[in-house]
């Protein structure tokens, strides 16, 4: 099942990148990832109370509390950064950059959550950043 919600989020980021595109032609970057993000906090609490799991709130940790604000403070720095690349530049050069990220993610989860790294892992490192050389060159 994570495999079918990981392949409907590349498709909705690909949906994103493109109507972002579009979108923020003419408006403000800041103001664009601002009306994105209430979107998406709209989106998201709707979801909370259709799954009903708004009662969780109160069973959250400090330590889960302190990283989800950091996640959302990452988030929201990446969404900005995103979304003024993305206006001032060309949508197939700042996405294929964007998701160097991948690269990232997999060095960061070696190091701090000791997840395994692979020759395998190594490989799709260097392809990655290979093809993203080869999209903006």
């Amino acid at each position: 099942m994570w495999l079918i919600f990981a392949l409907l989020s590349a498709v909705f980021a690909a949906l994103t990148s493109i109507l972002a595109k579009i979108g923020i032609e003419g408006v403000n970057s800041n103001l664009a990832t601002a009306i994105r993000t209430v979107v998406v906090v709209v989106m998201a609490w709707v979801m909370v109370f259709i799954t009903s799991a708004q009662s969780g709130i109160f069973e959250i940790s400090r330590k889960s509390w302190i990283f989800l604000i950091l996640s959302g403070l990452a988030t929201g720095a990446s969404w900005l950064c995103y979304y003024k690349a993305l206006q001032i530049g060309e949508a197939s050069k700042v996405v294929p950059i964007d998701k160097l990220s991948v690269v990232i993610t997999l060095v960061l989860a070696f190091l701090f959550l000791h997840e395994e790294f692979t020759i395998k892992s190594l490989i799709g490192c260097v392809l990655i950043g290979i093809g993203t050389l080869v999209m903006v060159i």
